[in-house]
């Protein structure tokens, strides 16, 4: 970290061990955000998982009560009346066959991806272009469905996906630090709430151990789970 007159009162007025209150942690954080960008709102949350443990993984997709506005470009997937329900949606593309050629020859002109599930059988020769991307369509994030209208609301209404690394934490955006100190506290609760619905069954003790919020260039501030839960 860069000796910076930012960095300075950051140092005097932050203490590394301290454990915050939410609320504290919040005002900190929105004290120190740059006024030259709108910086986003992190969570690391540390979970009591064995992360080697494959049935131990915990990973999904969700709509915060408040998400920053994205135009997000949706593709799916589909023939037949599926390909009018997708685009009558307000999917920005839709297709078989053709879409899947034209994704060959790397034109991916999409930030996410849908697909019915008679489609997947197809779909699955894409893993190596979209996988990478992470743009592979998920049954497990609701974008492999026979739903296909209602999964493009959802994502155009703007999700976050989450899941834990090697290490078992889960690495997420929880907005901007432009929004109102309740929003994001509001947007920090709903995804400790959703994370702990997720508790797989193999995993014994405490779940949620710890979190730590930052914003992009601020201080990683450690929160006391009991002033959330």
């Amino acid at each position: 970290m860069k000796n910076t007159k930012k960095n300075k009162l950051i140092q005097k007025e932050v203490k590394k061990s301290h454990i915050h209150k939410l609320d504290e942690a919040i005002d900190i954080s929105k004290k120190f955000a740059s006024k030259k960008f709108d910086e986003s709102m992190d969570i690391s949350i540390i979970l009591g998982i064995d992360a080697k443990k494959s049935d131990q993984q915990v990973r999904g997709v969700l709509s915060l009560p408040k998400m920053p506005k994205k135009e997000v470009r949706v593709a799916v997937f589909a023939d037949g009346d599926d390909i009018k329900k997708a685009k009558d949606a307000g999917a920005d593309i839709a297709g078989g066959d053709e879409l899947l050629e034209s994704i060959k020859k790397g034109e991916l002109n999409f930030d996410k991806c849908v697909s019915t599930p008679k489609m997947m059988t197809k779909v699955s020769s894409l893993g190596q272009i979209l996988g990478p991307k992470g743009l592979m369509p998920n049954p497990k994030l609701g974008t492999v469905t026979n739903d296909v209208a209602d999964a493009i609301k959802t994502i155009k209404q703007g999700q976050i996906e989450y899941k834990t690394d090697k290490a078992g934490i889960i690495h997420a955006s929880i907005g901007k630090t432009s929004f109102t100190s309740d929003e994001l506290k509001k947007n920090i609760t709903f995804l400790l709430e959703e994370v702990k619905k997720k508790k797989p069954e193999s995993s014994k003790g405490i779940f949620i151990k710890k979190f730590f919020i930052n914003s992009t260039m601020g201080p990683g501030l450690q929160v006391d789970p009991t002033s959330v839960m």
